[in-house]
């Protein structure tokens, strides 16, 4: 384990003192993980309840649950159990809101209520999900499918209810022995365990603590029902930047931090993919999830471009911005210790498919410059910008970001086999200006 300098971990552990009495919480944990190594954890504030440091207990996670409910809902798609295009009625016929597909639920993009009828669930012991199921209203709901993301927690109890159905097991049996046990996530549970923090709240006007239920929430516990550690989440941290053979690959991970929801409220700045929040910092955007249960707050949010993830864990009902708070702990392990790009390195060899298309090519009269980076073919304006990549997939060039993200790039060839012009979506670049021999315009404009 290759820890952070001293001076770094001061720095850091100075963000937690900070936040801590800022925000008169009782205790707070937190790690920092980089390259698949944990590089620091700290803990302030000593009012855990235990007499064990905050960064061995163990705390509520809230909400961090949904991801691991997302992941089961994905490995089941992966398999070819289920599609994301299903609709809710397919997998539970007996529950309201079944118009309503996975992926909808899974960026909180159905439209369906937030919270279920009756008592308020995350303060009190929860029933079955045919009790949960009987309640759920067929009245209208606050948004039709897709008008904006409106947070749902009903929405991941019905998709752990998905889950269980389909294997034939309780949604918790899921968990355990589908994510926790191939990861080694020994101390992550479904109530707490010794030694674990208290949840507390704290008194408005004066430094008095008052005692949080821990409620075991029944039908709602995929919405947020879990315990961890700093440790295990640091673990799931680097499962969410490199992926796991037997749980997720890669891929499906970087599908699920792509954008599927948002609100005019929020702005760029935060968005919801399937199962993962995504907001605005590090290299770009970090992935991950907040949790917040009655006596507990927590952040999970990992920095794909730059290797690093950050955890965040305190047994306080308010008093924390778990998400700006890991991004000020990443912001600063940076500022410390900046990550390292990886190095340029040269080929052996370019494809065939692509040595032929490197150089300069127009869009009408405009000049875009095709480069191989030895895993895209990157084109770009001279005059700068992001460029837009394209890979070669099974012979094919599909556009991997930017406007042309999914589309292929079509090269289009003489009768004597030469590259004549390429397409991508209609778009024409031919190797001078405006060449009359291209279809449209086929030439310079009248």
């Amino acid at each position: 384990m290759a820890l952070v300098a001293d001076l770094t971990a001061r720095r850091l552990t100075a963000v937690l003192a900070s936040e801590q009495r800022r925000g008169r919480v009782p205790s707070v944990a937190a790690a920092l993980t980089r390259e698949g190594s944990l590089v620091w954890r700290g803990g302030y504030g000593s009012a855990t309840g235990s007499e064990v440091r905050p960064t061995d207990l163990q705390y509520r996670i809230g909400s961090i649950t949904k991801t691991l409910t997302a992941v089961l809902v994905m490995q089941l798609r992966d398999e070819g159990r289920l599609s994301l295009s299903d609709p809710l009625s397919a997998h539970l016929p007996e529950v309201a809101h079944g118009d309503r597909t996975l992926r909808a639920l899974l960026c909180h993009g159905s439209g369906i209520p937030a919270e279920p009828p009756g008592p308020w669930w995350e303060r009190t012991d929860g029933g079955s999900f045919a009790d949960l199921a009987a309640s759920l209203s067929r009245d209208p709901t606050p948004f039709e499918p897709g008008a904006t993301h409106h947070y749902s927690n009903v929405g991941f109890a019905l998709l752990g209810e998905v889950v269980a159905r389909l294997h034939g097991r309780s949604w918790w049996e899921c968990v355990s022995e589908r994510v926790l046990q191939p990861l080694g996530m020994t101390r992550t549970t479904f109530d707490p365990f010794a030694p674990h923090a208290q949840g507390y709240s704290v008194a408005p006007y004066t430094p008095e603590l008052a005692r949080e239920p821990h409620s075991d929430t029944g039908a709602m516990a995929p919405a947020g029902q879990l315990w961890s550690t700093v440790m295990d989440l640091a673990t799931f941290a680097d499962f969410l930047l490199t992926g796991h053979r037997d749980v997720l690959s890669p891929a499906t991970l970087e599908e699920m931090a792509t954008p599927q929801s948002g609100t005019h409220v929020d702005g760029v700045g935060d968005g919801y993919g399937l199962g993962v929040r995504m907001v605005a910092g590090g290299s770009g955007t970090l992935v991950g999830h907040t949790g917040s249960m009655p006596g507990f707050q927590a952040g999970l949010f990992v920095d794909p471009g730059r290797g690093t993830g950050a955890v965040l864990l305190a047994n306080c009902t308010t008093g924390l911005s778990t998400a700006d708070v890991a991004r000020r702990l990443l912001e600063t392990l940076e500022e410390c210790e900046p990550s390292l790009v990886a190095p340029w390195e040269p080929v052996d060899e370019v494809p065939p498919a692509v040595a032929e298309l490197v150089g300069v090519w127009h869009w009408g009269n405009t000049p875009r410059l095709m480069t191989w980076d030895g895993a895209a073919l990157l084109v770009s304006e001279l005059d700068g910008g992001e460029p837009e990549r394209f890979r070669l997939v099974d012979g094919r060039l599909v556009g991997a970001d930017g406007y042309h993200h999914g589309e292929e790039l079509e090269v289009v060839r003489r009768a004597d086999g030469s590259v004549s012009h390429l397409v991508a979506s209609t778009f024409v670049m031919t190797r001078v200006p405006y060449d009359p021999d291209a279809p449209v315009p086929g030439g310079p404009p009248r």
